[in-house]
């Protein structure tokens, strides 16, 4: 098999504070192979945001790395001092937030920033560097690039401007591109341009992607795989056909459960009670377990680690063989409840 393009281990992120030190990100593992596309769902606050900003090496002060690795085409890179980690987000990686604003300059042309940036990375000339951010440009999808490369990022639209974003990304040829909720600002028809964008593009070079975003329909439609997170930790991880059509864990039912299909009849979605908790207030054992149809008593005091049970992970002990028959009796008696009498 090759080398993944990236490999995250154990990672932990920690927030030091006058109350305690507060875990954002808990023993976190994944891995990415190249051309691959590997979504990064769950609520607000469940540290998919968190996990791609350490990946990245951009977390704030006095957040910071206190645990596990981070390899990046087998080289670790979560121990290089700043300048060298400089170095590889602008070359080896490529970062596409969700406000376009965010990474353009609003007093430079786009000309400009692609081109500086492409110089920056390789020892491409003036002349190179503006013929070759045309050609990024156009296959961004953007008409007339060799007349809008010398506009200001206000004369874009949104969607347009995301498609830069994509292109300066994209420009010094990285290995991965981390996308943080690239088309949450985007109406439906141009989220699915910049997706299918996002796919083409990455693809051809032999990049992968870490795709975060809280829309399952974008995962559903863009990912090879899916990581469903929830209070710091990896819940569940698969193939996005099986998490998506045979969901494992409780919390990744309740989510999909919570989608509207085309085939619904009107009857109420499915709901999950309560909210997910604070990091200043994680409760042992399984974090899900206050709003778990399915919990029994090792839910309360255990925190599982994701185990396999087919070709996905699953982070709840009702994957855990040995526990045989609290599934089969959880799984009824919730069916039972929720059956009309």
């Amino acid at each position: 098999m090759s080398t993944p393009v990236l490999s995250v281990r154990n990672l932990r992120v920690e927030f030091p504070t006058r109350r305690g030190t507060l875990v954002a990100v808990d023993d976190v593992s994944f891995d990415i192979a190249p051309g691959e596309v590997l979504g990064v769902v769950g609520e607000s606050g469940a540290g998919k945001s968190m996990t791609g900003t350490a990946v990245i090496g951009l977390l704030e002060p006095p957040g910071h790395i206190a645990g596990g690795q981070v390899w990046l085409q087998g080289e670790r890179i979560d121990t290089l001092p700043p300048e060298k980690m400089r170095r590889v987000r602008g070359k080896r990686i490529g970062m596409v937030f969700q406000d376009p604003l965010t990474s353009l300059n609003p007093l430079y042309r786009v000309g400009e920033q692609l081109i500086e940036t492409i110089r920056t990375h390789t020892d491409a000339s003036p002349a190179e560097a503006r013929k070759r951010s045309i050609g990024l440009l156009e296959a961004a999808g953007i008409q007339g690039a060799a007349r809008r490369i010398d506009s200001y990022p206000h004369e874009f639209s949104g969607g347009m401007r995301q498609r830069v974003v994509i292109a300066l990304a994209l420009a010094a040829e990285p290995d991965l591109i981390i996308a943080d909720e690239p088309t949450t600002a985007l109406d439906v028809s141009i989220q699915a341009q910049i997706i299918q964008l996002l796919k083409t593009l990455c693809r051809e070079r032999g990049a992968a992607i870490m795709l975060i975003t809280h829309d399952m329909g974008v995962i559903a439609e863009t990912a090879d795989r899916v990581a469903v997170m929830y209070a710091g930790r990896i819940a569940e991880i698969g193939p996005v056909r099986d998490v998506v059509q045979r969901p494992q864990h409780p919390y990744t039912k309740g989510l999909m459960g919570s989608i509207p299909t085309l085939e619904m009849d009107g009857g109420r979605l499915l709901q999950i009670p309560g909210s997910m908790p604070r990091l200043t207030a994680i409760p042992n054992g399984c974090a899900f377990h206050p709003r778990c149809d399915f919990v029994f008593d090792r839910c309360r005091t255990e925190r599982p680690n994701p185990m396999p049970s087919g070709a996905s992970a699953v982070a709840c002990w009702l994957a855990d063989p040995k526990n045989g028959s609290p599934r089969v009796d959880r799984e009824a008696t919730a069916a039972q409840a929720k059956s009309p009498t």
